[in-house]
């Protein structure tokens, strides 16, 4: 009638709603991932929650194991970065004085080792890496303001920082409670063993996710500290922690962190690149293939592929914070899929 669909109608506000939708998750995306870090870090510390509920005494109510295990570790946080604060700090201002000093330096090229079947392109080499010097630190200077910007917004915004564990310890607090009414919830539904499978799928892939994360970082952190200082790289400490940080950033934070150490000794004289380039290369083995599957298995499982796609796609999306969450995205579509797909077989089975 006067050329109205109902169908097209109802077609036309779906999609409408579904533009509104992604166009109102975009624009309050800083809070949605204030919110997505509380849920990361109430993953980490759940599970001491819990061990702590299993052998209190009954009357310990699970909002004191809560608040106890917060305490305790703020307790370790502050103590650890009195502990080992003063030395990054240090570290961290002699080279901030020292760095422009030494990239200024007419020798810094002739100081990096070569070996012997490339001794003699050395010269060749320098007058190369000199003419394109001044073009890369030209490139340089907009990714150091973009940083400089980044950490600027970070000291403003330290009111998100302080609601992370506030917001953490609420999710802790109520977690069995949201839990039990969205199985209530899913159990009216048509489809209810789907999303009970489904909520116990996340479940196990964001804890493990999450706390083999902060294994890896922990791990990377103690291995380059030990390594530095065995071989006595110059600020190794420093780049101990910057590298341990950058774990949480798949495949490009610990390849920034390595590429960042490397430069840091050769511009300060270290005598043994090779012998530190080798080091990278054997931990990384060891934690791609020891360390990680053993962390991560039963939880993520993103093909090397699938997962270079989602961080290129990521980076572009959200920048550093796309990169951060393209991972878990990427494994939470894959268990959505496996599941619906199971669901779909299963059904046909009945049939």
């Amino acid at each position: 009638m006067l050329g109205f669909d109902v169908r097209t109608a109802r077609a036309t506000w779906t999609v409408a709603l579904v533009v509104l939708a992604i166009y109102a998750t975009y624009s309050i995306r800083r809070t949605l991932f204030v919110f997505v870090l509380a849920v990361f870090f109430s993953y980490l510390l759940y599970p001491l929650v819990r061990r702590l509920k299993q052998h209190a005494p009954k009357r310990l109510s699970h909002t004191a194991s809560t608040a106890i295990i917060f305490g305790l570790l703020l307790l370790a946080i502050g103590g650890l970065l009195a502990l080992i604060a003063p030395p990054i700090v240090d570290q961290a201002s002699k080279l901030s004085e020292q760095l422009p000093q030494l990239v200024r330096g007419s020798n810094v090229i002739d100081r990096v080792p070569l070996p012997d079947w490339l001794a003699s392109y050395r010269e060749r080499i320098v007058e190369f890496l000199r003419e394109n010097l001044a073009s890369g630190t030209a490139a340089a200077v907009p990714v150091a303001r973009q940083v400089a910007h980044v950490l600027l917004l970070a000291a403003a915004n330290m009111l998100f920082v302080v609601l992370i564990p506030i917001l953490a310890f609420m999710m802790i607090k109520d977690g069995a409670m949201m839990r039990t009414r969205y199985l209530q919830w899913a159990a009216h539904r048509v489809h209810a063993p789907l999303w009970r499978h489904l909520i116990d799928d996340l479940d196990l892939m964001l804890g493990r996710y999450i706390r083999s994360l902060l294994i890896l970082s922990l791990a990377a952190t103690f291995a380059y500290a030990i390594a530095f200082g065995i071989v006595g790289l110059p600020y190794g400490l420093l780049l101990a922690v910057v590298a341990g940080c950058l774990e949480f950033i798949p495949v490009a934070g610990p390849l920034a962190a390595a590429v960042f150490a490397m430069i840091v000794a050769a511009l300060t004289g270290f005598d043994h690149l090779w012998l530190l380039a080798l080091f990278f290369v054997v931990y990384r083995l060891f934690q791609d293939y020891v360390l990680n599957p053993i962390l991560m298995s039963g939880g993520v499982a993103v093909p090397p592929l699938l997962v270079l796609f989602g961080l290129l796609a990521g980076e572009e999306i959200g920048g550093i914070v796309g990169i951060f969450l393209a991972i878990p995205v990427l494994a939470i579509a894959r268990i959505v899929v496996i599941r619906m797909a199971h669901e779909a077989r299963v059904r046909r089975a009945a049939a």
